[in-house]
């Protein structure tokens, strides 16, 4: 006997449970749906409406429940506000296992600050009865929508791109939610979506609460590795959103059965039906999105939220994706499988390869002991082990000086990552592990450091990512004099834990470290972590510390280069007069070299200052940018060199050196930004705005995020998108009115012209209104007064000048001007007959 699907109208045997075409149920479920979408359940008591909790919550009614709680609406009349009032039903109070779980949700989420998760505000108890107070969201379950049918593309990415924010903000935070499904994703209203019950969270060096490895969560929803009892880590959380994407679009789950074993079955061993088969309308990209993230191996999946979310808004924007692989079709040769006819020769090359027949082994992979890629390391941020937050500048401060050490060891054998992307885990409970696949790297080092009176101690570890394994570890006790000494001491110590070499220069450098005072290297650090904020009084300050540090010991150089940059920054930033800033920064950056010609960071800062702060000596740039890498050839410093590069016209050199800059430093904002700037330079306009926007995620008001977003929207002619950043870097009323009158006369050139008018009657009010002006009449292709304002600027030796040398759409309808070729060789800059700076 048959019997009809009531969705699809599929037959299937009156033995089944769910259709075996769209998986929805055939005979009637509980009150939470099929078992393959539930957790077990059993039954609950209820709490009457009316009912009053902990003094303050009047339970208004119930909301639903499951296997780990009742949740109901209530009211705070105290705060004036509704909640949802979580209990752990009565009937598991006894269990201290379940106690623990329900009190691990409440750790996980409490930890937790984003706008698609849900928030909680409280963990109580009433009456022996564990709650959980929570934001009370006012919308409907992503489950109960999905009844109505499938959502469109734009809905099921913007859904799904909120959830791996909100996830990717709980992974950062070391805590993995382990039952993703459209049940408890709550959706608004507004489209707001919200990550709910967090009952299954596994937080970093916790209990996963199950015994002999039990499987727990959603059986429809989850991974190869949790549905095996494996360890899980958070691309099982990848998985289980990719289901959910999977569910939106084509309005029935991948993996379907009639009972548990069989879905599970299917989990670990078949590929779902392919999405453009039910949704051939979805948009280029998308498929390959959710075949990324359903990919049977954890290793072959998204690593992280952030991929995955910056592929779904890629798609969203009409592009293509960065991350996902197209998945190919079997090809066949000769009508057999292509698979199976480069098998033999591959087979036979293997075994050449393990045998090195003719040496075929050591050509490809080189001698026994030889290196194949660079280790790459993060030195994570030192604890403050005095617990005093009046010390943290010295944790911290510690931690970029070991960076910067060991960032001078030879390139090609230890790859160091960034400071601004090992940052980001200063107090966080992310596994090691996942610190390792997110940085791509192969160690960590980590550690605490304690400064008591004449005294340091520090504490120093190195764990494999692997694994977890430690690798080396040791304490280290010595006179605070002894600071960089010690520091020394441990590069040289991690590079025999991982048999490297040190350079010579290196060697040299440890060689020469002097004592120093205690008192002005606190300076000296205190004097670091200010000048970085670029804020007036920042600066001041920074000035301030600088100072005090070389009243301790006026030869510290470090100091004099930590000054060179508070004036470097006052002129780029208009906060002081050229006459004043740049002489003063000159002086200060050459006594540090005259001091000590070895140090990395003031070639770095003579470069620049060549560069950007008095361009009139632009052509000795390149020289001191080689010298200041032969000395630290750490990639993540290079991004600035990559700029000056580009300035050059060699776009391939600069582009290379940025791409190592950005794998040396993931998480930098303005590594991505410069990036992003490159790529528009080469024309790449698609990878520009994918990664400005990472930029902005990282930072949201890092301005050349906005200025590279702005270069890329432009360059697509995508006017509309372009207008919103210049409204985001213009945003005074009078302003906006200026752009979205001219916007409304004449596109993206009407609104520059307009705001370029009311920019000149602001000219004298501000130093960079003259730079501002010029620019706005070359996007509003004015070539008689962009090139007036440019021939001003010139005279006012403004320091952007030199980046009307960038190759890209803005400046192109000018370059066939003479006057505009003779301010290029002017500023010393490459000209159209030349291929380098012009000698004056």
């Amino acid at each position: 006997m048959m019997v009809e699907c009531p969705r699809c109208h599929a037959e299937n045997n009156d033995t089944s449970r769910f259709c075996g075409s769209c998986g929805v149920p055939l005979q009637a479920p509980g009150p939470e749906g099929p078992s393959l979408t539930r957790t077990i359940e059993t039954p609950v008591q209820t709490i009457r409406p009316g009912t009053v909790v902990a003094g303050k919550y009047k339970i208004l009614e119930e909301l639903g429940h499951g296997g780990m709680g009742v949740v109901y609406k209530a009211e705070d009349f105290k705060l004036k506000r509704f909640v949802a009032l979580k209990f752990l039903p009565p009937h598991l109070m006894d269990s201290p296992e379940l106690k623990e779980r329900f009190l691990v949700e409440a750790q996980a989420a409490a930890a937790l600050n984003h706008p698609n998760i849900c928030t909680i505000f409280e963990v109580g108890e009433d009456e022996a009865r564990p709650f959980i107070a929570m934001e009370f969201v006012d919308g409907e379950t992503l489950k109960d929508r999905l009844r109505k049918g499938p959502r469109s593309a734009s809905d099921a990415l913007a859904i799904a791109g909120q959830v791996a924010a909100g996830l990717g903000e709980a992974h950062h935070k070391g805590i993995i939610h382990r039952d993703i499904k459209s049940a408890n994703i709550m959706v608004t209203a507004k489209g707001q979506a919200k990550v709910m019950d967090f009952g299954l969270a596994k937080l970093r060096g916790g209990s996963s609460l199950t015994k002999s490895q039990t499987t727990i969560g959603t059986v429809a929803y989850m991974s190869p590795e949790q549905a095996r009892g494996g360890d899980l880590d958070q691309r099982t959380d990848v998985w289980s959103l990719g289901v959910v994407l999977y569910e939106m679009l084509a309005g029935r789950l991948p993996f379907r059965g009639d009972h548990d074993q069989a879905v599970i079955h299917q989990i670990v061993h078949s590929e779902p039906e392919p999405l453009k088969k039910a949704r051939p309308d979805l948009p280029s990209g998308l498929e390959e999105i959710v075949g990324q993230a359903l990919a049977k191996k954890p290793a072959a999946r998204y690593q992280n939220m952030e991929d995955l979310g910056t592929d779904l808004e890629a798609v969203a924007e009409g592009l293509k994706p960065i991350k996902a692989r197209p998945r190919r079709a079997a090809r066949k040769i000769f009508g057999i499988r292509a698979s199976y006819v480069y098998a033999a020769p591959l087979i036979m090359l293997m075994l050449l390869f393990g045998f090195d027949v003719a040496g075929i082994r050591s050509r490809i992979i080189g001698k026994p002991g030889a290196s194949t890629r660079a280790v790459r390391l993060a030195v994570l941020p030192f604890a403050n082990l005095t617990g005093d937050p009046q010390q943290e500048f010295f944790s911290d401060g510690l931690t970029q000086q070991m960076n910067a050490r060991l960032g001078g060891l030879n390139p090609e054998t230890l790859s160091i990552i960034g400071n601004t992307s090992a940052a980001r885990y200063k107090k966080t409970n992310t596994p090691i592990g996942q610190i390792g696949r997110e940085l791509r790297v192969d160690y960590v080092l980590e550690g605490g450091a304690q400064r008591e009176g004449m005294r340091v101690r520090i504490t120093v570890e190195l764990i494999k990512t692997r694994d977890q394994t430690q690798v080396w570890s040791e304490t280290f006790d010595r006179e605070a004099s002894s600071v960089l000494s010690l520091q020394s001491e441990v590069a040289e110590k991690v590079a025999g834990a991982l048999a490297l070499k040190l350079l010579p220069a290196e060697k040299a450098r440890q060689a020469g470290t002097r004592p120093i005072d205690p008192a002005a290297y606190d300076a000296y650090l205190k004097g670091s972590a200010y000048v970085e904020r670029m804020t007036p009084h920042d600066l001041d300050t920074a000035e301030r510390y600088f100072n005090q540090a070389l009243q301790k010991q006026p030869d510290y150089v470090p100091a004099y280069v930590g000054l060179g940059g508070v004036w470097g920054a006052r002129y780029q930033n208009f906060i002081s007069p050229r006459s004043e800033a740049v002489p003063k920064c000159e002086a200060l950056i050459l006594k540090a070299l005259e001091l000590d010609d070895s140090l990395a960071d003031a070639h770095f800062a003579l470069a620049a200052f060549y560069t950007w702060t008095d361009w009139t000596h632009f052509r000795e740039a390149g020289p001191e940018w080689q010298r200041a890498i032969a000395l630290d050839p750490n990639p993540a410093q290079q991004t600035f060199y990559a700029m000056y590069l580009n300035l050059m016209g060699r776009s391939d050199e600069a582009l290379a050196v940025m791409k190592k800059a950005l794998d040396a430093d993931p998480f930098s904002a303005s590594t991505i930004s410069f990036y992003a700037g490159a790529l528009n330079s080469a024309g790449r306009y698609d990878e520009a705005i994918l990664l400005a926007k990472k930029a902005l995620a990282i930072q949201p008001d890092f301005p050349y995020a906005w200025v590279h977003l702005f270069g890329a929207y432009h360059g697509k002619g995508m006017e509309k998108e372009a207008l919103e950043c210049l409204k985001h870097s213009h945003s005074s009323p009078d302003m906006q009115k200026a752009l979205d009158r001219g916007f409304a006369e004449a596109g993206l050139r009407g609104a520059a012209r307009r705001l370029a008018e009311l920019t000149e009657t602001l000219v004298g009010t501000a130093n960079f209104m003259e730079w501002i002006t010029m620019d706005l009449y070359v996007l509003a292709q004015d070539k008689e007064k962009a090139l007036w304002w440019l021939e001003r600027c010139y005279e006012l030796k403004a320091p952007d000048m030199p980046m009307i040398g960038i190759r890209g759409i803005q400046y192109e309808f000018l370059r066939p001007d003479p006057r505009f070729q003779d301010i290029l060789r002017k500023v010393g800059l490459p000209t159209d007959d030349t291929k380098g700076p012009v000698k004056r």
